[in-house]
């Protein structure tokens, strides 16, 4: 071993103990890393960002958009409606949508049959409260299985084809994978529905601050306009359209005077209704009924604005004042639209409630009103949920776009980062999302995670270390039986692939494991199968894939959590994998 060889295993080693060790945050121990390498030559100074320039950068901040404008149309929470009520628990959740991602990947890019379920993902956890991180690694780590069944369901497949052509004049074909790829996915998924439980229970800061501050039900007040079509229709259809989750409480007619309405009450022009219920259960009813909130700006649709979620802080001026009395819409800006309080009813007009510390606001701002009324107002702002009360997004839009995308990708028409970034520019173009939102999905720690440690990882193969790896390897399996050769190249592979591109792992073993195969007198096909599954395996770090990559700031996993649930899963792929492999593609 040389010492840059020994230099460059070193760097990586202490990134990982960095990590591990998880005082630091992970992309400042990525940014040292770098400057480590830079600053012992191991990475010459004009290519310390050539990182940033990787395709892996542009895909997952493009995914993060694509994911976000889905979310944000409101067509996720139509999606999930029908069985909501069903996927209660993590293992529920699990067995649908890491099914889902796992099915859906062998036909497509996996990142991209994750991005479509993310967002589903995370309003299943916010609206059961059973905690994203216990489903988005299990949904991550199937995606990577899933793409393990089909030739064009993952990049490794499709370079072990190639090998496999070039030694023997025939590349594998679609389908060779799935006899193999998909044993193993049953196998893994079978495992997620338990293994979920070796995640964290707890994740301090992981959790949104909407969740945090959330209250079981906000109250608001809604008008019903003459074109509505539920003018004439009873109190129980309209509360049918949240499907039990918000109720009537309250008609005020003549102005002034509040009932208490029965389910077969039918709804007049005018009436001022009273709604009780969590968030996006309102924006159902107000979105499909036509109704328009009380304390909403009339030109609130046309400016499209946004609508925010805030908390009452112990010295703002609201306290112990009433919207009416501070004249929080004409002086301040700032449109009620409606209140929540935890553990109590709000029984009162919300122009006549006496705000206190801790009360959840949902408001907009007027038209040219600056954010830092907000601030002014002694309001906390709470990270922005996907709410579009009084304004409309078309739902077939964003799907129409992430469609389009997954055609492009299925046919090879345009490399995956361009695709992805395309779409991403079509959320923003179209409307759906708009700059400053698209900027906010995007999670800028990851990105400088991955851009950093991409040259930093090239080390060990620019010094040769991959080279090193690969004699140790050849000269230890000549002494052991046929099977046990094709675990070690499986394994090989799966310590390989989370420092180096899985391309990289299979341009490297896949010669040393048909080498191998030739010197044994073997056939080469199961060694190169060990490869493509191994390379395509990587659940031990965040970094090694995109699709583990792009979990991690939404579920706030940290390094150690992935080996956690990561190394089980791999003892269980490379055991069962070398049965399948073996049995499957006799040596």
């Amino acid at each position: 071993m040389t010492g840059e060889q020994a230099l460059a295993f070193g760097l990586v080693g202490a990134v990982v103990a960095l990590l591990v060790w998880d005082r630091l945050r992970y992309d400042v121990v990525a940014l040292l890393a770098l400057v480590a390498a830079v600053l012992s030559g191991l990475v010459p100074a004009e290519e310390a960002f050539t990182g940033f320039a990787d395709e892996i950068v542009i895909i997952i901040g493009s995914a993060l958009v694509v994911s976000a404008g889905i979310a944000r149309s409101g067509v996720v929470d139509t999606l999930v409606r029908p069985f909501a009520g069903l996927l209660s628990t993590p293992t529920r959740q699990i067995a649908f949508l890491a099914g889902s991602v796992g099915v859906l990947s062998a036909l497509m890019k996996n990142i991209g049959a994750l991005a479509i379920f993310l967002p589903v993902a995370t309003q299943l956890a916010r609206r059961h409260r059973t905690g994203s991180h216990k489903v988005l690694m299990p949904m991550a780590f199937a995606s990577l299985m899933g793409g393990l069944m089909t030739l064009i369901g993952t990049s490794p497949n499709i370079i072990v084809s190639r090998v496999r052509e070039e030694i023997t004049g025939r590349p594998f074909a679609m389908f060779d994978y799935l006899p193999v790829g998909a044993g193993l996915m049953l196998a893994g998924w079978v495992f997620l529905l338990v293994g979920w439980r070796l995640l964290p229970k707890e994740r301090q800061g992981t959790r949104p601050a909407e969740e945090t501050f959330a209250v079981e039900d906000y109250v608001s007040e809604v008008y019903l306009p003459e074109g509505s079509p539920f003018v004439g229709r009873t109190v129980a259809d309209l509360e049918r359209l949240s499907e039990g989750e918000a109720q009537v409480t309250g008609l005020i007619r003549e102005r002034f005077r509040r009932y208490t309405p029965a389910a077969d009450w039918a709804l007049q022009a005018e009436d001022v209704i009273v709604l009780r219920g969590d968030a996006p259960a309102l924006q159902r009813i107000i979105r499909s009924a036509g109704l328009s909130p009380v304390g909403a700006p009339k030109d609130a649709r046309s400016a499209n604005l946004p609508v925010y979620e805030a908390v009452v802080l112990a010295d703002s001026p609201l306290v112990a004042q009433t919207a009416r009395r501070v004249e929080l819409g004409r002086r301040r800006g700032v449109n009620l639209l409606a209140i929540g309080r935890r553990g109590s009813e709000i029984a009162k007009r919300l122009q006549h409630f006496v705000f206190k510390e801790g009360d959840l606001l949902l408001f907009q701002l007027s038209p040219g009103t600056s954010t830092d009324a907000v601030a002014d107002a002694g309001l906390l702002p709470l990270a922005e949920r996907n709410l579009q009360i009084g304004r409309r997004r078309p739902a077939w839009l964003p799907v129409g776009i992430m469609a389009a995308a997954m055609l492009v990708l299925a046919f090879q028409l345009l490399p995956v980062a361009v695709t992805f970034l395309a779409a991403a520019l079509a959320m923003v173009v179209s409307g759906v999302l708009k700059p400053e939102e698209a900027e906010k999905a995007i999670e800028w720690p990851i990105l400088i995670l991955v851009g950093a440690l991409i040259p930093v990882s090239a080390t060990l193969q620019t010094t040769g270390g991959t080279d090193l790896i690969a004699g140790w390897l050849a000269g230890v399996s000549r002494d052991l039986p046929a099977v046990a050769c094709v675990t070690l190249i499986m394994a090989a592979a799966m310590a390989v692939t989370p420092f180096l591109n899985n391309a990289a792992t299979v341009l490297v073993m896949a010669p040393i494991g048909a080498g191998l195969a030739r010197e044994l007198g073997l056939n080469p096909d199961p060694f190169l199968m060990a490869v493509a599954v191994g390379a395509g395996s990587d659940f031990l770090t965040p970094v090694g894939h995109q699709c583990n990559t792009l979990v991690m700031a939404p579920g706030g996993y940290r390094f150690a959590d992935y080996p956690r649930l990561g190394i089980p899963l791999s003892l269980l792929i490379l055991t069962l994998g070398t049965f399948l492999i073996v049995t499957v593609w006799p040596l």
